[in-house]
């Protein structure tokens, strides 16, 4: 585990931003309803799944649908051409967003999610950038939909007589970290595509990208799966130097099957998706603009504080929690950690009731958590676990409920 950046926040956060994230939390209308006096109180801990919605979007989406709703780039009367100005603006706020300095040399593709803009540049752009004898590096341990799609092209030029070697990504052993070090030593003048994950969607820990360009070199292309960054935390390309940024919407406060594709277009041939392009997801991408605009109006780096502040408050509870193993880097635990907190995520077994029972039992006290294996790939976890996950509209109340609950589990 890395020490920290300059991002890294601690407990007095909840103190500091207890009064902002009441009124952040207030305007999601999910959560404002009245809560069944014979149900436990719900707590909705599974953001890296999906996020839920403010008002702010859902009346964007609203108004879109009731006042301009047409397909784009397909028509000349006035609601048509709105639509359009609205598909274009949201390109250009999605740059604006990720702090692209160049936004004229870059391009914006929406996609379905992270999943499909990642199987995009797989199918669509990586092909025609590969030669026979190149390698490219694949993040073995990180979520499969950042594996599965590199894996296939290797197959797919393979039958056309392309054989590219996959080196898998190095991780610092105990802490789910990429190694820096041995990715450098890995790296060579054949390394033409490294896959990578901004934040660890088990682990939680961010995997520091802007590292990876000094290991590789300045001429690798550098995909990143930025899907548990974007809408979290601040997320800069400026800083990262990648080359691709994939990230799904709905899990940036906007709805179901929204993502993006952002590229810088510097190395390699210009990606361009292939095939004829349909029809938009024109609700989605209002509902992204509109999420972008609350995120950047509520402060990207008061929700971090928040939700990694809530972390340390639960990885500091757990640790003393002798009936559970805590996943990822375990210098990160305590309170007074000295090592790069936790980015909102949270994972960790129950060591004697299996992670499948434990995600009932702690539904059955009105905590939403994801228990399964998390769809990490093959050189990951073995074994089921549960993850909460956070997001600004959590509380700490919800984690020192959780913490009760658990500890009445030991």
């Amino acid at each position: 585990m890395t020490a920290p950046t300059t991002r890294d926040h601690g407990p007095a956060d909840l103190d500091d931003l207890r009064s902002w994230q009441r009124e952040v939390r207030a305007q999601f209308p999910i959560f404002s309803g009245q809560p069944d006096p014979a149900s436990p109180e719900p707590a909705y801990l599974d953001s890296a799944a999906t996020a839920q919605k403010p008002l702010a979007v859902l009346d964007a989406v609203r108004t879109y649908l009731t006042t301009t709703n047409a397909n784009a780039g397909r028509g000349t009367y006035t609601w048509a051409n709105r639509t359009t100005d609205l598909v274009e603006h949201t390109r250009d706020r999605v740059k604006e967003f990720l702090g692209d300095a160049y936004p004229e040399r870059s391009t914006v593709h929406f996609t379905g999610g992270t999943t499909e803009g990642l199987r995009t540049i797989a199918r669509d752009w990586l092909p025609a950038f590969l030669s026979d004898g190149d390698e490219i590096v694949v993040p073995v341990a990180d979520h499969q939909a950042n594996i599965l799609p590199w894996l296939e092209t290797q197959q797919a030029l393979a039958r056309q007589g392309v054989h590219v070697r996959v080196r898998p990504m190095p991780y610092q052993a105990g802490s789910g970290d990429y190694d820096h070090i041995a990715l450098a030593e890995l790296a060579g003048p054949r390394t033409r595509f490294v896959a990578a994950t901004h934040v660890h969607h088990v682990y939680g820990g961010d995997m520091n990208p802007h590292r990876i360009r000094r290991a590789v070199g300045p001429d690798a292309v550098i995909c990143l799966d930025a899907a548990q960054s974007v809408g979290h935390l601040p997320v800069s390309v400026a800083d990262l130097d990648v080359d691709f940024v994939v990230f799904s919407g709905h899990k940036a406060l906007a709805l179901p099957g929204t993502g993006a594709v952002w590229s810088r277009q510097a190395r390699g041939p210009a990606f361009a998706p292939g095939g004829w392009s349909g029809t938009p997801n024109t609700a989605g991408i209002a509902s992204l603009a509109a999420a972008l605009d609350w995120l950047d109006a509520t402060g990207l780096d008061r929700i971090e504080r928040w939700t990694v502040a809530l972390a340390a408050r639960l990885t500091e509870g757990l640790r003393h929690l002798d009936a559970y193993e805590i996943l990822g880097c375990p210098l990160s635990l305590a309170a007074d950690s000295t090592v790069q907190r936790r980015q909102g995520i949270v994972t960790f077994r129950h060591r004697a009731i299996d992670s499948g029972d434990l995600g009932f039992i702690l539904f059955s006290h009105g905590f939403m958590v994801r228990s399964d294996s998390h769809c990490q790939g093959s050189a990951g976890e073995k074994t089921d676990s549960v993850r909460v996950s956070l997001h600004a509209y959590n509380t700490r109340e919800e984690i020192d409920r959780l913490l009760s609950v658990l500890h009445g589990l030991q």
